[in-house]
């Protein structure tokens, strides 16, 4: 599902990724930890294709059986709408959209009919408890009903990869639970791969797999 090996990132002359290897199954939820400053973010990234690899031409990044490294920016964004969905600790929602607009635009990014967008959105909202919020626009949502909303629209194009940078930091702690609880049902009712990067150590811990980052390296 996931390969990747020798990833390296610097930013100037400061290294944030020493060559990192990890290789993740399909329908695999693992978790990355570590210490702030360790380059878990900077790895989602790269592993996402938001950012690329310092070293492109002695590193591989695989999903999904294909070579990432030599697309262009465009067969990128392509496969980076079809493939992956995000989750980020800010929900990131489009505050002039509704609950179910939000949802809908990877679907209409990717040009799917809007009746078929729309009936796929609300079936993830019906699921994630939000059918009586299709119509409310994020400020008239709570901040567990807009993580949410992130959720299905992270789930709208079928993605068979999940990426979650700190999801649960920015809720509370009934809120946090109930996202995490919601990520293995998730993944049992879509079948999807989940790489999860947090500070929280219960959700890291409710992963299949648990990795550990320090100064830029997989230790464990």
């Amino acid at each position: 599902m996931i390969i990747a090996s020798n990833i390296q990132k610097f930013y100037g002359k400061l290294q944030v990724l020493k060559g990192v290897a990890l290789h993740i199954q399909k329908g695999e939820i693992v978790s990355i930890v570590g210490p702030s400053g360790a380059g878990k973010t900077t790895l989602l990234q790269i592993l996402g294709t938001l950012d690329s690899q310092s070293n492109k031409a002695d590193s591989r990044l695989i999903i999904n059986g294909k070579e990432l490294n030599g697309l262009s920016e465009k067969e990128l964004a392509k496969f980076r709408n079809e493939h992956i969905g995000f989750i980020f600790q800010f929900h990131q929602l489009l505050p002039e959209f509704t609950a179910l607009e939000n949802v809908c635009i990877p679907a209409f990014i990717k040009r799917t009919p809007r009746d078929v967008a729309e009936k796929k959105a609300k079936e993830l909202l019906d699921f994630l408890g939000l059918a009586k919020r299709y119509d409310h626009r994020p400020t008239e949502l709570s901040g567990g009903e807009q993580q949410r909303v992130a959720v299905a629209r992270a789930l709208v194009n079928n993605p068979s990869i999940i990426y979650a940078d700190e999801p649960s930091g920015n809720l509370d702690s009934e809120s946090a639970d109930n996202l995490h609880r919601l990520f293995f049902e998730l993944r049992d009712k879509y079948g999807q791969t989940f790489v999860i990067v947090t500070h929280n150590e219960e959700l890291a811990d409710m992963a299949d797999r648990k990795l550990t980052m320090v100064d830029g390296l997989i230790t464990q």
